[in-house]
């Protein structure tokens, strides 16, 4: 009697340890399977999330700066017309007061026109923020003075019997070698107190001759930007009407980018929903399988 119930003890224990091993394969394998399902779940979660930044960084990197209508002028100490104009002026101004007679109304007159040459690429460069009108008025005042100095200085070799160097002279390719080089505008004040007043009024000719097709071919280039950018007047317009566009623009960038934020939240909201009820039916499978293991052990 007692070998039998041992016997029976002992089968009610192996039953038991089957029934334990049994509940907590099936466990594992549900937990198995959740672990995969949410990680199925947060991939594709993941990859959505990021297209979605994606598409948010993508709108945003689309944006563009405002418009505007005035263009950067100013620098006219940089350009090379303006430069050879300078060192016009200032050889002039030491030639009419070295070589001409005090009292002659020459002096005035080629100082000014000379200074005018320098002083109207300088105004003309700056009012071509506001103004093309005025920017290429003033330029071709400026190229009209040094045609205007051209004339005296040829006069003045004409009346004197002194000579205008031409393709033929000796020292003509040289001067206007020299005129070009980097080296002139380096030292020209000291190399014209070596020289005469046929060679200075030779070299003005030379470098008025360089500053006029300067500035012809400049007058040329902005002309050629006013026909195809317009005038002030035309790039406010355009300038309006660009900002106008980008503002519509950005409202519709952020409508798009609402939508997929709501999208994003309604992922992370469903997300929740799915984390709650894989909660709650763990919690009953768990609660289920000690019920039956405490009514196994109670039989």
């Amino acid at each position: 009697m007692d070998k039998d119930n041992c016997n029976y003890q002992n089968d009610m224990n192996n039953q038991s340890n089957q029934n334990n091993q049994s509940i907590q394969s099936n466990q594992s394998i549900q937990s198995n399977q959740s672990i995969q399902s949410n990680q199925s779940i947060q991939s594709n979660q993941s990859i959505q999330s990021n297209q979605n930044i994606q598409s948010i960084q993508s709108i945003q990197s689309n944006r563009k700066g405002p418009r505007t209508f005035l263009p950067q002028h100013g620098h006219y100490r940089h350009l090379r017309v303006y430069q050879v104009a300078e060192s016009i002026y200032d050889i002039t101004y030491y030639f009419a007061h070295h070589f001409l007679s005090r009292g002659d109304r020459t002096i005035d007159q080629m100082v000014q026109a000379a200074r005018s040459g320098k002083q109207n690429i300088a105004e003309g460069n700056q009012a071509a923020a506001t103004s093309s009108e005025t920017e290429i008025k003033l330029t071709n005042v400026a190229k009209a003075s040094l045609e205007e100095l051209l004339d005296d200085y040829e006069d003045y070799l004409r009346v004197r019997n002194l000579q205008q160097w031409g393709n033929l002279h000796p020292r003509y390719e040289k001067m206007r070698a020299y005129a070009r080089s980097k080296n002139f505008l380096r030292d020209y004040a000291q190399k014209i107190r070596q020289m005469n007043d046929e060679e200075i009024s030779n070299l003005c000719i030379t470098l008025i001759h360089q500053a006029i097709t300067m500035l012809h071919k400049l007058i040329q280039t902005m002309q050629n930007r006013f026909v195809t950018e317009g005038g002030i007047k035309e790039r406010m317009h355009q300038a309006r009407t660009d900002y106008r566009f980008e503002q519509d623009s950005r409202l519709a960038d952020l409508e798009r980018t609402v939508s997929i934020l709501q999208q994003q939240l309604a992922q992370v909201q469903a997300e929740a929903a799915h984390w709650r009820d894989a909660y709650e039916s763990l919690k009953r499978t768990i609660e289920m399988n000690h019920h039956q293991e405490n009514k196994r052990l109670h039989h």
